[in-house]
């Protein structure tokens, strides 16, 4: 018998199998198409299926508008399309287009003869996180231009993984291999930053270890919640030297301790009673990433707590962010998978926590938390 076939995974499987025979018969979606009762499923079908076709051409028109600064142009108040065409170097027919393709996705909106700033393209705005995506998704895009071939090559090597390399040689040299992509994890971090501290209490903490924590972004963020909070970072030196800076403009190096290292070779610093892993977890392969746990529970002590913080996949309501978008964007890192909290879960189980929880956050879409107690 066919593995594949419906037989094989009973009830469901056969129903599935016949539904979707019923779905791509063309005589049924004729029929569909025009009965009155299942006009309207047919209709959202047929745009979801389109939306799916159509996605790519959807992320250029974002990151047209964001590479010619369009949307902060249009931030000042309604322009004519003459005016936004000089103000972003495009050809008048040019910039109509683009106007016309951004208002079609809520970027923008017409306004008599002007164009404003459409309600879309004000939340990207409020987000630098967001816009620095956009704007290095063109490495992405150059690595999904042969996706199967990026399928089976098992990732890396491609454009994105630049941004990933530096952590290959253990952050050495002067720190500029690692500026863009700890930039890039600076600037998307206030969002991710602000879940986290409405999520979880860190107050009742003494001391804080944020491992792979960049250039220190959450750790400010932490100080300002829990003045009290004694702070460490471990991170690359490259890295760390930037959070050092960080932590001196911000004016809490008195209570913060930086160290350099690699977690996937050096023991972390023990005496915090709270360890966070902000967006690193998903950044590796299982192997790795169980190694960080283990890691993490060697330098807790009893009764200390582990705070993950990152996307996952599964997440209802956003699934398609989770396998559909992380899965190959991780792919294309060279690095890493989502994973589901159950993952999670086990994975800190396997590392020998006691137990572990998922705590629920505003925007699940971006961040879902999980406390391990050792």
């Amino acid at each position: 018998m066919n593995s594949s076939s419906g037989n094989d995974f009973g009830l469901r499987g056969r129903w599935i199998a016949w539904r979707n025979r019923l779905l791509s018969s063309p005589r049924f979606q004729r029929f569909a198409v025009r009965f009155p009762l299942t006009r309207p499923i047919a209709r959202t079908r047929a745009r979801d299926l389109f939306d799916l076709v159509a996605g790519f051409t959807y992320s250029q028109t974002l990151a047209a508008c964001v590479a010619t600064g369009l949307l902060e142009r249009l931030a000042d108040g309604p322009q004519t399309t003459e005016s936004v065409a000089r103000q972003i170097d495009l050809p008048r027919a040019g910039a109509e287009r683009l106007l016309r393709a951004a208002r079609a996705l809520g970027l923008v909106e017409s306004l008599g003869a002007a164009w404003a700033l459409g309600s879309a393209g004000a939340a990207l705005l409020g987000n630098r996180g967001i816009a620095e995506m956009i704007a290095h998704h063109h490495l992405l895009y150059a690595d999904l231009g042969d996706p199967v071939a990026l399928l089976r090559r098992g990732g890396g090597g491609g454009a994105l993984s630049g941004h990933w390399r530096y952590a290959e040689s253990a952050g050495e040299g002067d720190g500029t291999d690692v500026a863009a992509y700890s930039a890039l994890m600076a600037a998307s971090q206030p969002l991710i930053a602000q879940q986290v501290l409405d999520a979880y209490p860190f107050r009742k903490h003494r001391r804080l270890l944020d491992v792979g924590g960049g250039e220190g972004a959450f750790l400010a963020a932490v100080a300002q919640r829990a003045p009290a909070l004694e702070l460490g970072l471990f991170d690359l030196p490259a890295v760390g030297a930037r959070a050092s800076a960080r932590f001196d403009s911000a004016g809490i190096s008195a209570r913060t301790h930086v160290y350099g290292g690699s977690f996937l070779t050096d023991p972390l610093p023990p005496g915090y009673d709270a360890i966070t892993l902000i967006r690193v977890l998903h950044d590796h392969d299982d192997a790795p990433a169980l190694h960080v746990l283990r890691a993490v529970h060697a330098a807790l002590p009893p009764g200390g707590k582990l705070v993950i913080a990152e996307p996952m996949a599964g997440t209802p309501g956003a699934k398609r962010s989770g396998d559909a978008y992380f899965g190959l964007y991780l792919l294309a890192m060279g690095s890493g998978r989502p994973r589901t909290p159950r993952e999670i879960k086990a994975m800190l189980r396997a590392a020998g926590f006691a137990k572990s929880s998922l705590v629920a956050t505003a925007l699940p879409l971006t961040t879902r938390v999980i406390v391990g107690t050792r």
